[in-house]
């Protein structure tokens, strides 16, 4: 049974209607308010087959206004390398390679992302089972498998995310905090539409951008127009 709350906030909202970017982040702020400040989810279901390799969608994007939540950053590099040395000067909270892979071959994942070197990678893809269902498995392709481990740390806690499709072709990327600015929220929005409209598969065919929705994480989700997004892409 939905809370009294949820159900006040559902009364607020056309289910049935195409919000503009505008529109849906004005009925987001008007909807009833929690104890806590709700993170703002973009959920966008695309028209690809996640089983074809030559349609699989991911990527990063720094938001302009980061996300709004502290960043835990793991960062596997040699015992005192210039690359450890780097991220924790960078401000990465966890720096090692032994240790932490020792940690996560128990099933520690008290972190958000994981970077590694490249030469540490050897031993952290047998980490596969623990960091891959999560997505924090480093990865070349996101910047997070890098010997620049200060660059790559200062850009995730500046609020750089991280896009891919899921089995049933879905992306969810948080834009946001409840208590940014309308245009902050739409902004960061916009950033990672753009970023998922550059990264459109050569293989993809008919549509691309099927349906879209803006969310806070105590919200019913709000219905976006995907027309201006499937002009551009």
């Amino acid at each position: 049974m939905p809370s009294k709350r949820y159900r006040e906030a559902l009364s607020l909202v056309d289910l049935k209607k195409q919000y503009s970017l505008d529109e849906a982040i004005e009925t987001l702020g008007k909807l009833p308010k929690t104890k806590f400040d709700q993170t703002i989810d973009l959920a966008i279901h695309l028209g690809v087959d996640p089983r074809q390799s030559d349609q699989m969608v991911r990527g990063t994007v720094p938001l302009p206004h980061g996300t709004g939540k502290t960043v835990r950053v793991l960062v596997f590099a040699a015992e005192g390398s210039d690359a450890a040395k780097a991220a924790t000067d960078a401000g990465a909270e966890f720096v090692g390679f032994e240790e932490y892979l020792k940690k996560c071959r128990e099933g520690w994942v008290d972190f958000d992302v994981a970077i590694s070197t490249p030469d540490a990678m050897s031993e952290v893809r047998k980490l596969g089972k623990v960091l891959g269902p999560r997505g924090l498995m480093p990865n070349p392709k996101t910047g997070t498998v890098t010997e620049d481990t200060a660059k790559a740390v200062t850009e995730v806690k500046a609020g750089r995310v991280e896009f891919k499709i899921d089995k049933t072709a879905n992306v969810h990327v948080p834009v946001g905090k409840l208590s940014f600015s309308p245009d902050q929220i739409k902004e960061n929005a916009q950033v990672v539409i753009d970023a998922l409209v550059k990264a459109k598969p050569a293989g993809a065919k008919g549509t691309y951008m099927l349906s879209c929705t803006l969310s806070g994480t105590m919200s019913p989700p709000v219905h976006l127009d995907v027309k201006p997004f499937v002009k551009a892409s």
